[in-house]
């Protein structure tokens, strides 16, 4: 009798919609700045970071991986709705005290992949960096995330001041006493440079650390911090499906490397190319250790992590490399566009498999909502793609026939191999340009003048999706 009652329910629940497929974890490992040549299993030799590579070791590593904006806000607001931000006008980089006023955020109107998974059954939180709005309607905790612990704006000090324990490297305007160049402390602790001809951002200004909406004082290196939160995170969620959100701000600037790294690169002879390092060793460190929790708690197997950067690296600032791509951060230049992109999916996705042709930021919203049988909204188009078919080998050919890029007067779209592109704030014209990227990876030879016929049909395309886009709902 008890055995017929308990299939009779089993039954019940399935026809009531109640019973589901097992949900896996998402975790989305997110760098700030980090340039497309930076890691081991990129190319780089100089910078050890064995732990983003047994990501891409045990699974796909893409080596055309896009995100939809150069720069930091507008890319994340992509990503986290599996829509061009263009398509509600979140196109540009609030920063400083802009990040304050009621215009400059992730409008209310969008739902996130939070939002979503939380209505599919997953517990979510947010720890780092957030970047879509600073004011009280924005905070990622209405948002779709049960837990925040981070910061709201485009960047924060890793060490408060006098900033013990870290080496810091800080721009200037102008030096101590006057004069370019550089100006080091006694102890070698605190260096400023005028080479940038500005000086450093006042990123804490009204930016304290929050737990959920309240701030609190973190003394912590702050990428030691955030780790702490996200291994706390997964060992309170580890016995249902969760999704998390880590936002690392390493390795934006302020430059702060800590000391128990700096130590360990005391060979690298520049200073500022020796914090750079020293702040990724910490980064790579951290990654290792959230999947060592993963691996504690027997979730491995269940669990699709994606790992990525949000943008291109700022060379200058960061002395980040972006080889073989041309250009950085701000720029719709390869460089500025095309980053670290991994995903790591242990049974499930192939291990140490590269995949070549074109993906996206977006494709993780599209991706995450597909496992999670997400209802969408039928009334709004979403960019992203399931990329499990494709990585499976269910689906062949490319996720993406096309990639659109605006950015103010700055534009670029992608077909096939093709790129046409316009990138005024370079110190270049309005004039586009067009590339081959399967023959010149590093944009060097421009073939407008001689493919018009082919720019002609390019900008045609731009201007069919661009058509479909809106204004900036607010200026820089």
């Amino acid at each position: 009798m008890k055995l017929t009652l308990f299939l009779f329910s089993i039954a019940l629940l399935t026809l009531n919609g109640v019973a589901a497929k097992p949900l896996p974890n998402i975790v989305v490992l997110l760098a700030d700045d980090l340039g497309y040549g930076e890691l081991g299993c990129q190319g780089n030799p100089e910078i050890p970071t064995p732990h983003i590579d047994s990501l891409a070791a045990d699974g796909v590593r893409f080596t055309q991986g896009y995100v939809t904006a150069a720069f930091c806000a507008a890319s994340r607001a992509g990503l986290l709705t599996g829509r061009y931000q263009t398509r509600f006008g979140f196109e540009f980089n609030p920063i400083g005290a802009r990040n304050e006023e009621p215009d400059a955020g992730l409008p209310t109107s969008e739902k996130t992949l939070a939002d979503l998974l939380v209505d599919s059954g997953y517990v979510t939180a947010l720890v780092g960096k957030w970047h879509l709005g600073g004011t009280a309607r924005y905070n990622p905790i209405r948002r779709g995330f049960d837990e925040f612990f981070g910061f709201l704006h485009e960047g924060h000090y890793f060490v408060p001041p006098p900033y013990r324990e870290a080496t810091t490297w800080l721009r200037r305007k102008v030096l101590p006493g006057g004069g370019e160049g550089r100006w080091t402390s006694a102890d070698g602790r605190l260096i400023y440079s005028s080479h940038m001809g500005n000086t450093e951002p006042d990123y804490d200004a009204d930016n304290p650390i929050y737990r959920a909406g309240q701030p609190v004082e973190e003394r912590e290196y702050l990428t030691d911090a955030f780790t702490r939160e996200a291994v706390d995170f997964i060992d309170r969620n580890h016995d249902k499906p969760f999704y998390l959100h880590l936002a690392y701000n390493a390795v934006h600037s302020p430059m702060q490397g800590a000391a128990r790294y700096m130590s360990k690169f005391s060979h690298i002879k520049d200073i500022q190319r020796r914090i750079f390092a020293a702040m990724l060793a910490n980064l790579d460190d951290s990654v290792g250790t959230v999947l060592n929790q993963l691996r504690k708690h027997g979730i491995e197997e269940n669990t699709l992590i994606f790992f990525l950067s949000d943008n291109g690296g700022p060379t200058r600032e960061l002395t980040s490399s972006n080889l073989p791509l041309r250009d950085g951060k701000g720029s719709v230049y390869e460089g500025g566009l095309r980053v670290p992109f991994i995903a790591r999916w242990k049974g499930r996705l192939p291990a140490g498999k590269t995949y070549d042709h074109p993906v996206s930021s977006l494709d993780i919203f599209g991706t995450a909502t597909a496992l999670a049988g997400a209802r969408l909204d039928q009334h709004k188009t979403y960019d992203g793609v399931d990329l499990m078919p494709h990585l499976t080998g269910k689906k062949s050919g490319r996720p993406h026939e096309q990639l659109f890029w605006r950015i103010g007067k700055r534009a670029a779209v992608r077909i096939g191999d093709w790129k046409l592109l316009r990138n005024p704030s370079r110190g270049q014209g309005e004039q586009w340009q067009l590339y081959n990227l399967s023959k010149d990876l590093s944009e060097s030879a421009d073939l407008a003048s001689s493919e018009p016929a082919r720019v002609a049909e390019m900008r045609r395309a731009w201007e069919t999706i661009n058509s479909e886009m809106v204004e900036p709902a607010w200026l820089p």
